[in-house]
């Protein structure tokens, strides 16, 4: 969440300082789970869609409330990019997000339930869609478990059984109470939402450690210091929430306008008017298409062969999806200049390399 105070008092951070040292080994470790792949978009007539500013509601039982994309009183200049960030991701996830839409009439309600006898905001439910597309039985490649994906030694802190004939992080009801509680824990530390996503993903002391970093808990102002997929995470987290919170009818919707509000003859004409062509005859001709499956950094791609990062940007708009970890596919396919190419291939082993240590300095 993003808070305007960025001075940590010091009894705040003798605090947390203290609940890390307590919980560091039993965070939640980042997961690998996605729920999302090889999604297609599933065309039907597009609707009225919530508009591009909203306000921002009040504090709720001392908490304050999650912030969802075309809250501009809360993101401030950052609008525009969760705005475009959360309707790359509908039209990424749109099949996904419609499946969980359906399974989530028979879950939400439960979760609601629980979440608000334990004074957290309903949105937090949208975590469990993001962790496990609300599947009790999901297992990440690190061992986390159940809709929630508690690891063993975090689900047993939160009061879970989980041993050889029982494992409490698969049922729905416990597993919800056990997050709460978890959540709860997180945000009388952190005292911002986005700080908790991003602490439920990664564990307490990467954020912290941003905190300290930065002298500030804003998470835009703490984003690059985080790791890739954490940030990711909230991302994504952002993106869920205010889809099915603003647009859960729109789930479906062919290219859904997430900034203006249409009328039915609007949205027919559109239907019959064709697209606008992503690139030009001549850029398609001068475009090569190389397929990538580790992301690399786009200013380190522009420096090291001389290409116009607005142009990098332009002819790869939904790039940032993949950097996030956040996108509909194990590969991206990087278009960059046709006379580029033979230098791209010559530099790629550098480039990947080198953008890994990237990514993974930003956290150090």
């Amino acid at each position: 969440m993003q808070y305007k105070g960025i001075v940590l008092l010091s009894a705040l951070s003798l605090s947390i300082s203290s609940f890390a040292q307590k919980y560091q080994d039993f965070t939640i470790a980042a997961k690998n789970t996605r729920i999302i792949r090889n999604d297609t978009l599933v065309t039907k007539k597009p609707a009225a869609v919530a508009p591009s500013v909203l306000p921002m509601p009040a504090l709720v039982n001392g908490k304050k409330p999650v912030p969802l994309a075309g809250q501009k009183s809360y993101f401030g200049a950052m609008n525009d990019y969760v705005v475009d960030y959360t309707h790359k991701y509908m039209a990424a996830h749109n099949k996904t997000l419609s499946v969980v839409q359906q399974r989530g009439k028979t879950n939400f309600s439960l979760i609601d339930n629980v979440l608000t006898k334990n004074n957290i905001p309903k949105e937090l439910k949208y975590l469990a869609v993001i962790e496990s597309a609300l599947n009790n039985r999901a297992i990440s490649p690190v061992g986390a478990v159940g809709p929630w994906q508690f690891m063993a030694s975090t689900a047993r802190l939160m009061g879970l059984t989980v041993n050889k004939k029982r494992d409490d992080r698969k049922d729905l009801y416990k597993s919800t109470h056990a997050a709460a509680k978890y959540l709860s824990y997180l945000y009388d530390q952190l005292n911002d939402w986005l700080l908790v996503v991003a602490a439920y993903n990664s564990g307490p002391t990467p954020v912290l450690r941003a905190m300290e970093r930065t002298g500030s808990n804003n998470f835009w102002d703490i984003k690059k210091y985080l790791p890739r997929e954490t940030q990711g995470h909230v991302l994504a987290f952002i993106a869920t929430a205010s889809i099915f919170e603003n647009m859960s009818k729109f789930i479906g919707a062919k290219n859904p306008d997430l900034e203006s509000l249409e009328s039915d003859v609007v949205a027919e004409a559109r239907d019959i008017i064709p697209a606008k062509p992503l690139f030009t005859d001549e850029e398609l001709r001068n475009m090569a298409i190389v397929r990538i499956s580790d992301p690399l950094n786009l200013d380190l791609i522009s420096q090291d062969l001389k290409i116009e990062r607005r142009l990098l940007d332009k002819w790869n708009p939904d790039y940032d999806l993949f950097e996030m970890a956040n996108y509909n596919s194990e590969f991206y396919s990087l278009r960059i200049p046709k006379d580029k190419l033979d230098n791209f291939i010559e530099h790629k082993e550098f480039l990947t390399k080198r953008s890994r240590q990237m990514y993974s300095e930003i956290s150090l």
